[in-house]
């Protein structure tokens, strides 16, 4: 379990929740593995299906402490919560905010500062870790050229601006990005992004890379009490989790891409592991699926020190870090969005 904002994360899946007291008390099978006062929290995660006492989610509902149910994976099930005020006073907040151009554009350029910040800090780590195996100047251009795009993009007025510029810094990203790619090189390469659909084995890892991330973070979103699905940046399209588009973009690079170099580098999938089909469409086997989903899982569990808040938290646990410094900046509690700006 990790206690994050006071949001209790409970990450083993087969926990059941009950209450004793005024404090939550976690089991598994029958063995008790913790007890924690409720008075201190706001909110508690529960990844897995074991569940929760009626007891304690009466109790929580009260005290408009909410629980949130995912599976072990991160999907979104369910979220429990009594009185709704505060949920309505957020999501009616977000709303407000959504619909001005200029609010959504002071909030929407800290996620592509975000974006860019850790697009630059991926160029500069390759230029340190692997001089001899890229074109360092070319390398070394792009990381100036990024830096001049964060300048520009602090200054921006509109979105419309806002997304010319992202869409500039990862054009002059991805230019580089091929040369990250270490090994297996024959098979694995990098020209420009193709999404619907994808045309190489790497967008194809990207695409379903970028989903799982999406999800992930839509699953983060909902159990703070935003909604998902009305973004700053991204348009509201029906269908689509517009704010988890908004606030994974500055994941994308630093999490996803560097994940889809490390199955690549490491060879955990080959040339083998792809198909293509007559539309053109490249896709990944069955079987390489469930490796890549494997390995993504044992990513998520890997530990680092959140970059704002210096609180040791798995990779798994950004979103929901990222959600909820979202969530108290919409509440007025954070004078603004801190992006996660990785070092």
């Amino acid at each position: 379990m990790k206690k994050l904002l006071n949001t209790l994360f409970v990450t083993q899946p087969d926990v059941y929740l009950s209450l004793d007291g005024d404090n939550i008390v976690l089991l598994k099978e029958e063995q008790r593995l913790g007890r924690l006062p409720l008075h201190n929290l706001e909110a508690v995660v529960s990844f897995g299906y074991t569940g929760a006492s009626p007891a304690l989610m009466g109790y929580c509902a009260e005290r408009n402490i909410s629980i949130s149910f995912l599976t072990k994976n991160g999907r979104f099930l369910a979220r429990v919560i009594g009185s709704s005020k505060g949920n309505v006073i957020l999501r009616k907040t977000q709303y407000r905010l959504s619909d001005s151009e200029e609010a959504s554009t002071k909030i929407a350029r800290n996620f592509i500062t975000g974006k860019v910040y850790n697009q630059k800090w991926i160029v500069e780590r390759m230029t340190r870790e692997h001089p001899l195996r890229i074109d360092v100047d070319e390398f070394k251009t792009t990381s100036h050229l990024l830096s001049k795009i964060l300048l520009e993009i602090r200054d921006c007025t509109n979105l419309e601006s806002l997304r010319g510029w992202e869409g500039q810094a990862s054009i002059t990203y991805n230019k580089v990005f091929n040369q990250m790619i270490l090994q297996q090189k024959e098979d694995f390469y990098f020209h420009s992004r193709s999404r619907r659909p994808p045309k190489d084995n790497v967008n194809a890892m990207l695409s379903f890379a970028y989903t799982l991330l999406a999800n992930d973070t839509a699953a983060a979103l909902e159990t703070v009490g935003l909604d998902a699905y009305v973004g700053f940046m991204h348009q509201d399209r029906p269908g689509r989790a517009s704010l988890a588009l908004d606030v994974m973009e500055e994941l994308r690079g630093v999490y996803a891409d560097r994940f889809v170099l490390s199955i690549i580098n490491k060879k955990i999938l080959t040339e083998k592991s792809f198909y293509q089909k007559e539309s053109g469409a490249v896709l990944m086997s069955d079987d390489a699926r469930k490796t890549f989903l494997k390995a993504w899982q044992e990513k998520k569990q890997e530990n680092i020190t959140h970059p704002y808040l210096g609180e040791k938290l798995a990779w798994g646990l950004v979103p929901y870090a990222q959600a909820l410094l979202l969530a108290r900046h919409l509440r007025g509690d954070l004078d603004e969005y801190p992006p996660f700006l990785w070092k």
